[in-house]
């Protein structure tokens, strides 16, 4: 009957072996009840394991001496292997059991539904009830459970049905759980509904409908019921303030933390670092840093949580030196502290310190997960770094890490940002389920290469592919028709967005536009619908019609944008030193020198851009200028043979140019 687990035939020398292996794993005082056990010795026995070495000793020791068919010892062998978290040995089993009883099932119903695993609690909720078994009010809280991890809204309800049938839908325990599954699916107005119909509220009631509440931001509604639990004198515990302070992190609802914080003081109630480090994380959330170090320098037993929530603190408002500091004081850190680091970093545009950092940890000894490996492509997207992308990419298959749409979306990001398009759309195919992200990628990554016919295409899969497009959708496809000139492709869009998907236009979107028409030559339009912009242009927008008033030598619009700009107080390096060439172009010095002057008096300087090149699978930056690098001397004397070989062959650098040139380098 246990042919998989069975031991094999063995001689008795071999069983000799077996006991006096488990004579180390088991403690002398009990090693004499194994002479010949009872099923209340085989029980106890099992009770005491510490590992499933031992349970698997004991598991021979069964067969051994015949309890192999008693259904109360292998019953209790299967909830100890759910217990010990070894749910594959508990399902072998359990799979090899002629007949389960309903505490075998519920054992492994459990299990699974406490593993986040969704699929297998409703098979064998559905096993279970074929058989003939009928579930009770220890069966339906678990797989209603399962039903709300995924979540399964349908399966949910047909559990629910099926407990007020069998005339368990008024336990407790059923109520919270059906409760817990409306919450995760979205539904929060049946939820209230089916709270406001429990007759005997548990703690368990409250805290699921004020976590509800809290998961979707409804503040006034978590504090409400709050206070209608004071006004019942139900005490709230660590989970009821937890939820509490988690809405006021996500609404930014200060006082409400604030009175969580003293509510907890003059109360005196038992609160465990959890509570801690919520009130951290609401203070940090809610701008008031002073208060949240405070809070974490009063913490005496501090863990890797809480100084994590310090350095996430200081990093979600751009404190990379204070993060840094905090981070480098950590007695142990984890992969999520060091992931906190990273994107630190990265959010700030440190991508060269970000890709250090991830060196430090993988000399550590903490193994990255997907969440650093995203970070890390963001990172050699921005630094245009393929090697290193490569090698991420290497380390996820080499790793067996699972690569969900997330990851993928990152490799596909990376890739086409460093030039290996077709690699990108080669891992876009293989994505089984693509979400709206997914999409957006890639058509972002065929407008970057000035393939718009190829995003236009991408665009039409996505609509027939059932998914909706959003604002990025569009930010892509008009970036893609004005690298590819689609002028008239481009105003459908523009159209379109508003008018069929009910997207308002952002700012984005109309710098894209005027780029679009300034570069088709259409000016005029792009001048009329900036005017017309329901939201203020920013630099991008006027940069862009800027520079198609250079490329078309219209120097009364660009005056225009210079009265504007000044009127606005924008003063944007960029903008400025673009009309300066555009002046000196025409042989207009004295127009050029005021914009100069005008930079000048209010201390404007060209932001210097850096520039990278991978050569050998390592990354180099440089800038206009640039003598930092080891080989200058060689790439200069390269520089100036072929200059010389361009003027040899007719070549003349505009004055504009080399004007430019110049100014960038001197300022």
């Amino acid at each position: 009957m246990f042919s998989a687990l069975k031991l094999k035939p063995a001689t008795v020398g071999s069983r000799l072996l077996w006991f006096s292996s488990l004579q180390t794993q088991i403690s002398k005082s009990i090693w004499h009840e194994l002479k010949s056990p009872t099923h209340q010795t085989l029980h106890h026995l099992l009770d005491q394991c510490s590992s499933m070495r031992q349970v698997k000793l004991l598991h021979a020791q069964i067969t051994l001496h015949g309890h192999a068919a008693q259904v109360l010892t292998l019953g209790k062998l299967v909830s100890v292997c759910v217990q010990m978290g070894d749910l594959r040995h508990a399902h072998l089993l359990f799979d090899q059991i002629p007949q389960p009883n309903k505490f075998m099932y519920n054992h492994l119903i459990r299990g699974y539904s406490n593993i986040d695993d969704s699929i297998k609690p409703l098979l064998l909720f559905r096993q279970m009830m074929n058989a003939g078994l009928m579930p009770n009010q220890f069966t339906f809280p678990f797989v209603l459970k399962a039903c709300a991890n995924k979540p399964f809204y349908w399966e949910g309800v047909a559990v629910h049905a099926q407990a007020i049938k069998l005339g368990m839908g008024s336990h407790a325990c059923v109520q919270n759980a059906i409760l817990t599954v409306y919450v995760a699916c979205r539904l929060i107005s049946s939820a209230r509904q089916l709270f406001d119909d429990i007759p005997e509220r548990t703690l368990v009631s409250w805290n699921s409908m004020i976590a509800g509440y809290s998961k979707f931001g409804a503040c006034d509604e978590a504090v409400l019921l709050f206070q209608e639990m004071q006004h019942l004198g139900v005490e709230p515990d660590v989970f009821t303030l937890v939820s509490l302070l988690s809405v006021s992190s996500k609404q930014g609802y200060l006082d409400l933390g604030r009175f969580m914080h003293l509510y907890i003081v003059i109360t005196g109630i038992e609160i465990d670092s959890i509570v801690i480090n919520a009130l951290i994380d609401m203070y940090a959330k809610c701008g008031h840093l002073q208060c949240a170090k405070r809070v974490f320098d009063r913490l005496l037993d501090k863990n890797v949580v809480s100084w994590t929530c310090m350095v996430n603190a200081y990093a979600n408002h751009g404190l990379v030196d204070n993060a840094v500091q905090i981070f480098n004081q950590m007695p142990m850190k984890n992969v999520v502290s060091w992931n906190s680091i990273i994107w630190c970093h990265v959010q700030e545009g440190l991508y060269t310190e970000a890709v250090e950092l991830f060196y430090r940890m993988c000399n550590s000894g903490v193994t990255p997960d997907d969440a650093t490996l995203v970070g890390i492509l963001s990172c050699c997207s921005h630094l245009g770094d393929l090697a290193l992308g490569k090698q991420a990419h290497g380390y996820i298959c080499d790793n067996n890490i699972t690569v969900d749409v997330t990851l993928c979306n990152s490799l596909i990001g990376m890739y086409a940002k460093c030039g290996a398009l077709q690699t990108a759309m080669d891992i876009f195919s293989g994505i089984p389920e693509k979400n709206v992200v997914s999409w957006n990628v890639i058509i972002g990554a065929f407008a970057l290469h000035g393939f718009g016919g190829k995003a236009m295409e991408m665009f039409k899969r996505m609509l027939a592919s059932g998914l909706c497009p959003d604002e990025i959708t569009f930010t892509g496809l008009l970036s893609a028709c004005s690298h590819s000139g689609l002028v008239d492709a481009g105003r459908y869009y523009f159209d379109i967005m508003s008018s069929t998907f009910g997207i308002s236009p952002n700012v984005e979107h109309y710098a894209c536009m005027v780029d679009l028409l300034g570069r088709g030559g259409f000016l005029g339009e792009a001048t009329t619908l900036i005017q017309n912009m329901p939201v203020t242009p920013d630099v991008v927008v006027w940069g862009a019609l800027l520079s198609a008033c250079r490329t078309y030598g219209n120097l009364e619009i660009a005056k225009q944008i210079m009265k504007q700009l000044l009127e606005l107080g924008r003063y944007d390096s960029g903008l400025y030193v673009l009309l300066s060439n555009m002046y000196s172009e025409s042989q207009r010095w004295d127009d050029m020198k005021k914009i100069r002057k005008i930079m000048d008096d209010r201390g404007i300087q060209k932001c210097r851009a850096i520039s990278f090149i991978e050569i050998d699978g390592y990354c180099h930056q440089f800038m206009v200028d640039d003598k930092r690098h080891g080989a200058s001397i060689s790439i200069y004397s390269i520089l100036d043979q072929l200059m010389d070989h361009l003027k040899s062959v007719g070549y003349s650098c505009k004055s504009s140019d080399a004007e430019e040139i110049y100014y960038s380098s001197n300022l």
